[in-house]
């Protein structure tokens, strides 16, 4: 691990490289148990792809604790399976009515639509990191047949809840915002609700799969057909 300072109160971690096998995992864990070591010191902790923001409360530490407690954790971490983040499984309405792209995205790669679901839902993909947005999560890693550029021109508004791959990560759309991924369905669940705890229904480290849902499941779900 690399410890670099991030400003009067931030060190970030970098725990390797993207894609390097186990690095999720520790950043999943480093994630843990600094939240665990240094509690009521913290001020957040942003955990992305390879690395981890430690941002803490200056009225009550300093850099060196920090740093030292960061220390502390490395001897903790195992590449252990068992120390993997959870399996969540989120319900997605694959209907054309929703997946705007999905007849494109398969054309393009060759595949018919219920083939390109298929491979979609069958995947299991690791919460890499969570933004642009409360509760974007970056999901990968979506199976090359099916992975697909963004689009050359974004759209100025992406319905809550649309699910979408762009090259080989997917991810839900927490809120209506402009995008350019592209959309191959529709998930009734809320990923960011600040009036409830916890906000989110994934956090970094977790394994999220997909269950494919009718269309009455997912109105009767809390689901929206409103662009």
């Amino acid at each position: 691990m690399r410890i670099e300072v991030a400003g009067e109160n931030a060190l970030i971690i970098y725990v390797g490289e993207h894609g390097e096998a186990g690095v999720a995992n520790r950043v999943e864990q480093i994630t843990r148990l600094l939240r665990q070591q240094l509690g009521a010191d913290l001020i957040d902790l942003v955990p992305s792809y390879a690395s981890v923001l430690v941002v803490f409360d200056m009225f009550r530490c300093d850099h060196l604790k920090v740093r030292n407690a960061i220390r502390d954790v490395e001897p903790l971490l195992t590449d252990d399976a068992s120390a993997e983040g959870r399996i969540v499984t989120l319900p997605v309405y694959y209907g054309p009515e929703v997946g705007v792209d999905l007849e494109d995205l398969a054309r393009n790669a060759d595949l018919t639509t219920d083939e390109v679901i298929d491979i979609h839902r069958n995947g299991e993909y690791r919460v890499y990191a969570i933004g642009f947005a409360p509760g974007f999560a970056y999901l990968g890693d979506v199976d090359p047949r099916i992975a697909a550029p963004r689009l050359s021109t974004p759209r100025q508004k992406v319905p809550r809840g649309a699910v979408a791959i762009a090259d080989r990560q997917t991810a839900i759309y927490p809120a209506v915002s402009p995008g350019g991924w592209n959309l191959i369905g529709r998930c009734p669940t809320r990923m960011f609700n600040p009036d409830q705890e916890p906000t989110m229904p994934v956090q970094v480290g977790d394994i999220v799969k997909f269950d494919a849902i009718s269309r009455d499941e997912f109105l009767a779900l809390g689901g929206s057909l409103d662009d």
